[in-house]
């Protein structure tokens, strides 16, 4: 009997409990999903223009596309023209370190760049960008 209970006691002490692993596991997966940073599309294609001096930004976060018919499009909703400064402040505010980048068509009048370009410095963001290929 005494036998018997000596290898109960030598198979509990020889178990390891996860619990508290897996506990870190979860809380690492949480920290790393709430402080991961997402692409956000602008919502549209936009045939950009070639540039031999492109380059390519890092934390270009708010996406403001404008189409060869001139409609705003941001987080993929068509946006007026007088509601740019609105948004870019709202996105600006979600992720301060963002930049602006214009996704502008070949075919879009500079009219509807410009009034972008001045929303955009209106909401207090003086890195702003224009898109293009690189040639």
């Amino acid at each position: 009997m005494k036998q018997h209970f000596a290898n109960l006691v030598d198979e509990e002490e020889s178990n390891i409990d996860l619990t508290p692993m897996l506990d870190v596991v979860f809380i690492m997966l949480i920290f790393f999903i709430v402080t991961a940073s997402f692409v956000k599309e602008a919502g549209i294609d936009v045939n950009r223009p070639e540039a031999a001096t492109a380059v390519k930004k890092e934390r270009a976060n708010i996406l403001v596309a404008i189409n060869d018919k001139g409609e705003i499009w941001i987080n993929k909703r068509r946006i007026d023209v007088r509601a740019v400064q609105a948004n870019i402040e709202r996105l600006y505010a979600e992720n301060p370190q963002g930049t602006v980048v214009i996704q502008a068509d070949k075919k879009a009048t500079t009219d509807v760049l410009i009034k972008v370009m001045d929303s955009a410095r209106a909401a207090g963001i003086y890195d702003v960008s224009i898109a293009a290929e690189d040639a």
